[in-house]
This record gives structure tokens, sequence and C-alpha cells, in this order.
């Protein structure tokens, strides 16, 4: 068992059996539809969510993991001995990584040390940098250095994704500086990116147009050194599946991962999503 421990959040959606193969500790966020509130890692029928957001009179809200459940995580570990590196989705988009670091501060006499980092990052991203920095925690690194790590990768590691529409961020209030976009643009198709809170990188027109600027943006990827590449969707497979044949072709290897994105980030973005993104792969060397 590595003598530090990687803690992190559910928006990473990372596929499952890789969660549970690499033993990393995971704190829920919340999704709240007006009658109850239910933990996002115990939402597993995403059709069956998305199909309810696509005709909700109201969208449902979101919430982050109280001190609490950062401490039924990080107790555990802190009586085994062990160091903990726990990183998070953006700061700028939710509370997790403050509540975290609230929770860390409460253990601050254990005699175990707690780096909480923000990644500025979310989604398939922020699922890369807990990649990177779970390999250098299984190398048998000090807290230091997996720390260190993590933030090299966080720095390195970037996800664009497009969306259908602007609507779903507008109503949820996480449209960022995308608002400039709104005022007869909800129909446009957004290629959007994190970098603390969701940043606008361009817009176009149609859906075809959105697919073969991700295509092109996987290439800079690969042309930059980011050798180790991703896809995620929202509901999306058929495109997302031609993500990953065009992907094939550019680097040569098979993706990180490809998965799905959850209820937390989709109740703002909505269905129809597909991202893509990127991280050198020395970085995920132990």
């Amino acid at each position: 068992m590595p003598d530090v421990a990687v803690v992190t959040d559910t928006t990473h959606y990372l596929p499952r059996d890789t969660v549970a193969e690499l033993g990393v500790g995971e704190v829920s966020l919340y999704v709240n539809d007006g009658e109850r509130q239910e933990r996002e890692a115990d939402i597993v029928d995403l059709a069956a969510f998305y199909e309810r957001l696509r005709t909700a009179a109201s969208l449902p809200t979101t919430s982050q993991p109280s001190i609490g459940d950062f401490l039924a995580i990080y107790e555990p570990l802190v009586r085994d001995g062990r160091d903990i590196v726990s990183i998070h989705i953006s700061g700028g988009i939710s509370g997790t990584v403050e509540a975290a670091r609230q929770a860390a501060a409460e253990l601050a006499e254990s005699g175990s040390r707690i780096e909480v980092i923000d990644s500025k990052l979310a989604c398939g991203a922020l699922g890369m940098v807990v990649l990177a920095t779970t390999a250098r925690a299984r190398a048998g690194a000090g807290v230091e250095a997996v720390a260190a790590r993590a933030r090299e990768a966080a720095s390195a590691t970037r996800l664009w994704f497009a969306v259908d529409t602007l609507e779903y961020l507008q109503r949820g209030g996480r449209i960022g500086p995308a608002q400039a976009w709104l005022g007869g643009a909800l129909k446009i198709k957004p290629i959007l990116t994190f970098d603390g809170e969701i940043v606008p990188i361009e817009r176009v027109r149609t859906s075809g147009r959105a697919f073969e600027r991700m295509v092109k943006y996987l290439r800079a990827r690969h042309d930059d050194g980011a050798d180790g590449w991703v896809v995620q969707h929202i509901q999306a497979p058929d495109v997302a599946e031609r993500l990953v044949a065009s992907g094939r072709e550019i680097f040569g290897r098979e993706p990180l991962f490809v998965s799905e994105i959850g209820p937390v980030i989709g109740a703002h973005t909505g269905p129809g999503l597909v991202g893509v993104g990127g991280i050198p792969l020395g970085l995920l060397e132990e």
C-alpha cells in the first residue's frame, strides 16, 4: 500500500473499474432535483437522468460535499498513518476544494500531511491528473513529490468540449465569460474549456463543424506532446466513437479512457456534449 493516498471527487468521470483498480479515495458531490438530494456516486442510470433533464421545467441544482464527507474519507487514511494528496474540481466553479481544505485543517494535528490541490479543471482533465498523481503515489514517492506531480499534471492537461447549446449553462448560472455569447446565440455550438472557470474558445454553427474542431484540437495536443488522450461525452456515444476513431489515427494508440460525464457537470451543460483532451504520457509514468 502506498504511503501517500490520493483522494479526488466524482467530477473526474473516470471509468468505475479504473477508480477501483487504482484505489483512489472519492468524495461525492450532490444533485438536488427539488424533491430529493442524491449523491452523484449513487446515480447509475445516466440515460434516465438525462431524459428527465431534457423535459424538466427547472434544472436540478448541484452542491459540494460537506466537511463531514471529506472527514469520512480522510480519517481512516490518517489512522493508517498515511499522508494524503487530495485534488479536486476547479474552485472557480465549485466549493468542493474549500470544503476539502477545511476538513484537512481539522486534521492538522493528526500527524499526517494532507495536501489539498485546486486542479482548476474538471471532467476528463481532472481524471487525467488523477491518473498522473496516482502513478507517482504507487511508485512510493513522498507526499511532496506526489503533490508536485499533481500540480505539474494540472498545468499540462487540457480538455475542450463542445455543447449543443448555451441554454443549460445560462439557466444553471455557470456560463462564466461565455456570457458574452448570449443574445440570439443559443443556437450556436460553443466550444469551451476549463481554466479555473468555464472559458469560451470559439463558436461554430453546426455539429459537423464542432466535430471537425474537436479532431483539429486532438491533432494540436498530439503536436504539443500531449500523447495521452481521452474522449468524453453526454448521451452522444456515436459521436464519441467517431472521435475515438479519429484519435487512433492521430496518436497511433488507444485513448487513456472513454467515458460519459455524470449528473453534476451534465446538469449544467446538457446532453449532447463531446469533449477531447490530452496529457503528456511521461506524466503518467511512475
